[in-house]
């Protein structure tokens, strides 16, 4: 079975819905409840962790060297870190991303008694106070405040209704889709990830299709925080793809159609086996892809690897525009992953040994290299 037809329309549906959820690291328990019923909905068992990681399974022939598909549930956000004796919020970032993209951004503040609504002002907004100051101000994190929709005059007003250290700060995506398949949005890291996993599962539940090993759907929720998929996995899981974002941006191979394969991160390279068979896959179906290299990333698989799995890791990207920005990604990239992601759940497994996690060398693969002199013998000195 070749790669299966994706249902666009449900992948779109689904990415705009799970945007329309907040979900920064540190308070994604909503949007774990919203996966878990589209998991339900489809018939997928799962399990989940105690802080709400999911781990859900379509079974197969045979549950030893099991694969594995993650995406983040959780998006950047931010955290407050004082309250201001001018009544504004003083924050902290949370996820790694810059406070240019911060400023004028609606948000919601989530306090023990209640949510408030507010903006990410600079300090210096007012270009009729400050004049040319506005345009001249650092950027960075210590010179934005957010300002909350509530009369308030001073930190004991923040006090009085509810606002403390620590609360967490979720961004609006503000996500614009367009009649030319182009989709702008905060979040889209990772939110079409996951979208790309269900689309995936829908297309396999609908096609009733045969796998030759358990394939797990796994979402983490502090992906952006470097932690990911570092407690989620099983020692059956034998290969992870990660979906997440490539980025788009000058010196980058990215590309916002077709699939764009990660070949290393800042962690390093991605299994070479793994990732020669979803180029092979790419090309047998027909799919356009690219590779990049990202200097500056890393991803669900390198937390995976730190806490001391042994899978092999692989990276499947969707080209981003303005990564951890006002993100811009094309459906052609997506639909193109999600039909990659079908027919490599269908493929054979091509390497038997990694059904058990130790095992002789008898088994084990070769990479090429016939034209180099692996084991050169010393040549011997001349008298």
């Amino acid at each position: 079975m070749s790669r299966l037809t994706i249902d666009t329309v449900y992948l779109k549906d689904t990415l705009a819905e799970l945007l329309s959820i907040a979900s920064p690291t540190g308070y994604t328990d909503t949007i774990v409840r919203a996966a878990v019923g589209e998991l339900r909905r489809l018939g997928l068992e799962m399990e989940i962790t105690r802080r709400g990681a999911i781990r859900a399974r379509l079974p197969g022939k045979s549950p030893l060297g099991a694969r594995a598909m993650i995406a983040h549930l959780d998006t950047l956000g931010a955290q407050v870190k004082m309250l201001k004796p001018n009544g504004r919020l003083e924050l902290v970032p949370v996820g790694n991303w810059s406070a240019r993209f911060a400023e004028g951004a609606r948000v919601t503040i989530f306090t023990d008694k209640g949510a408030y609504r507010g903006t990410i002002l600079p300090l210096k907004a007012s270009g009729h106070t400050f004049n040319e100051e506005v345009d001249t101000q650092p950027v960075s994190w210590d010179n934005v405040e957010l300002r909350v929709d509530a009369i308030i005059k001073d930190q004991y007003d923040l006090e009085r209704l509810g606002f403390a250290v620590g609360d967490l700060i979720a961004i609006d995506p503000a996500p614009e889709f367009t009649d030319n398949d182009f989709i702008v949005s905060r979040h889209l890291d990772d939110k079409a990830g996951v979208a790309l996993l269900f689309a995936t599962m829908e297309a396999l539940v609908r096609n009733d299709a045969e796998l030759p090993v358990d394939l797990f759907f796994i979402f983490s929720i502090a992906e952006e925080i470097g932690i990911g998929g570092a407690s989620v996995l099983t020692d059956d899981i034998a290969s992870l793809i990660t979906i997440d974002n490539g980025t788009t941006a000058p010196g980058q191979n990215s590309s916002e159609f077709g699939v764009t394969i990660g070949m290393a991160d800042q962690a390093g390279p991605f299994d070479w086996h793994l990732t020669q068979k979803l180029v092979k896959l790419c090309e047998e179906n027909d799919i356009r892809y690219q590779k990049d290299i990202f200097k500056y990333y890393r991803s669900d698989s390198a937390a995976a690897l730190e806490a001391g799995y042994d899978v092999r890791t692989a990276l499947v990207t969707f080209g981003v525009d303005a990564s951890h920005g006002y993100e811009r990604i094309h459906m052609h990239a997506l639909r193109s992953i999600a039909e990659l992601l079908t027919a490599y759940a269908v493929s054979p497994v091509e390497i038997g040994r990694d059904r058990e996690m130790m095992g002789s060398i008898a088994g084990f693969p070769t990479q090429p290299m016939e034209d180099a002199d692996v084991f050169p013998r010393p040549v011997k000195p001349q008298v």
